[in-house]
């Protein structure tokens, strides 16, 4: 099983980098980046939603600071808190929820079908330091490349399960 682990690090890390050229060719972990990310289909107990940039800006914003290891550098995002968004749309991530939170995790995929999990108990403070959110904006700017969605957590030491064109987030139950 360690093994196993070693090699979705490995893939993770280069998932989230940028496509190198390599006389021509792409690098062997490195993959052609998904087109921009347009709108979000949020998907609790099996109702979707599709939102776009301006129903998540019209949320109360939250703005975090991080250092992305990839690009060296010190940004800043804003966006709504995915236990925010949870909530307004059919999962309070709170404490009247701890219980089925322990057995709910999130898929969330960008445009490029790169994909990242995370437990429920992550997005909700009381459980986990970091704040994750579905950003918007990168210093005070629209994402660019990223699309108009990105995922990211403050409290990851490196940007591995952010997620760029961010198109879809789905809440799944391990029951």
């Amino acid at each position: 099983m360690a093994l196993s682990l070693v090699g979705i690090n490995t893939v993770s890390l280069y998932a989230q980098t940028p496509p190198k050229a390599k006389m021509g060719a792409m690098a062997e972990h490195d993959h052609a980046p998904g087109p921009p990310s347009t709108n979000l289909t949020l998907t609790v107990d099996g109702k979707a939603t599709t939102l776009s940039v301006a129903q998540l800006q019209a949320m109360p914003q939250k703005t975090v600071a991080v250092h992305n290891e990839h690009a060296k550098a010190d940004e800043t995002y804003t966006g709504v808190l995915l236990g925010d968004l949870l909530a307004k749309y059919g999962f309070p991530v709170d404490k009247t929820t701890q219980r089925k939170m322990l057995r709910t995790y999130l898929v969330a995929e960008g445009t490029d079908k790169y994909w990242v999990l995370y437990s429920v108990t992550e997005v909700e403070g009381s459980e986990h330091n970091g704040e994750v959110i579905v950003a918007t904006s990168m210093g005070g700017k629209q994402l660019g490349a990223d699309g108009q969605f990105k995922l990211i957590d403050s409290g990851d030491k490196k940007p591995q399960r952010w997620v760029r064109n961010l198109k879809s987030i789905t809440v799944k139950s391990a029951e």
